[in-house]
């Protein structure tokens, strides 16, 4: 479902504010993390911290297919509070990621049951190896999804009937979201709280959380030189100094002047440290932006591109539907419906 019909969906029942009141008369989204033997304990408590922290916005429950504890990677196990009767409830489903020694390309009878009970109408998420669950149960068949790099041979092998890219962070196809491993799953929840409530809302959480507010769902999974060459600049001084002047034509000749390289030194430097390109990366950081004024202002949709760097407001339209697959009008609609 798009945001939208999500939110037309959705219960009502009461919010608890930042400040542990309860707000009457919004919607709390319910999700409901899968917890199964072998679960990384890290990737099991992304949704809970990250959407824990959205004010209130989310409630999070944890269960496993049997309503006993499970078995982590490491030397303990986690006690749950909720059995698989949780999963009938939610209107988010996460299944959290397993070892790969875990994974199978059958569902045993328990998963396959606990799984039959999540609504149909319900959004599901999976982080890292969770996809395999996901594509043993069926749910992926002819959709696009994502799942750790290193297990992708595997995964294409036993699931041929899914259109595995191993190459992004995450990936959204319709109601069904896959993220790649472990850090991925932060950027999928962040993306879901933007999704659901706006940027001012993600951003607020990413700063609780002091994580990054914003990485693309297309990056590369695996930068391979995710690091600079001992004593070589960087480019985090440039891409800082590029955020501020987002109005101006900047050019990769700009860019590299301003880090004092040679083009061909910048290009590889960059892409070695945000895994793309200057020129995607540019792109990307005007569409945050103009989202956020779309969602927070009454500007024209020109004005708006005039303020993140684009020349027109045809070409904002152009890489905003490109990204998110809506016009900018249909995006601010959707964000002041719920004002």
């Amino acid at each position: 479902m798009r945001r939208t019909e999500r939110a037309e969906a959705k219960r009502s029942a009461q919010e608890t504010g930042a400040g542990g009141e309860p707000v009457a008369g919004k919607a709390v989204e319910r999700v409901v993390v899968l917890a199964m033997d072998g679960v990384y304990p890290f990737e099991l408590g992304i949704p809970s911290r990250i959407l824990g922290a959205a004010d209130g916005r989310y409630e999070v429950l944890t269960c496993s297919v049997d309503g006993r504890p499970v078995r982590t990677s490491t030397d303990f196990t986690i006690g749950v509070a909720h059995g698989p009767e949780a999963l009938a409830t939610a209107d988010t489903v996460v299944v959290a990621a397993i070892t790969p020694d875990h994974v199978a390309e059958e569902l045993p009878a328990e998963t396959a049951a606990a799984l039959a009970l999540i609504p149909s109408g319900a959004r599901i998420v999976s982080i890292c190896t969770g996809a395999f669950v996901l594509a043993a149960a069926g749910l992926l068949d002819g959709r696009r999804a994502t799942t750790h790099w290193h297990l992708a041979d595997r995964f294409r092998r036993a699931f041929p009937r899914v259109d595995l890219d191993p190459d992004v962070l995450f990936v959204a196809d319709g109601r069904i979201l896959t993220s790649a491993g472990a850090a991925s799953g932060v950027d999928l929840c962040l993306h879901l709280v933007r999704e659901d409530h706006g940027t001012a809302l993600a951003n607020f959480v990413a700063r609780c959380c002091v994580v990054p507010p914003f990485r693309e769902g297309g990056q590369a999974q695996y930068i391979v030189r995710p690091l600079p060459e001992q004593n070589a600049a960087g480019t985090a001084a440039t891409r800082a100094w590029a955020l501020e002047h987002l109005t101006e034509p900047l050019t990769l000749a700009d860019l590299a002047g301003h880090a004092r390289m040679s083009l061909r030194t910048f290009v590889r430097r960059f892409n070695d440290e945000t895994g793309t390109s200057p020129g995607r990366w540019l792109i990307q950081q005007r569409v945050s932006r103009a989202r956020d004024l779309l969602e927070s202002s009454d500007l024209t949709v020109d004005q708006i591109a005039g303020r993140v760097g684009f020349a027109t407001g045809a070409s904002l339209r152009q890489h905003l539907h490109a990204s998110i697959g809506v016009s900018p009008q249909a995006y601010r609609r959707t964000f002041q419906a719920t004002r």
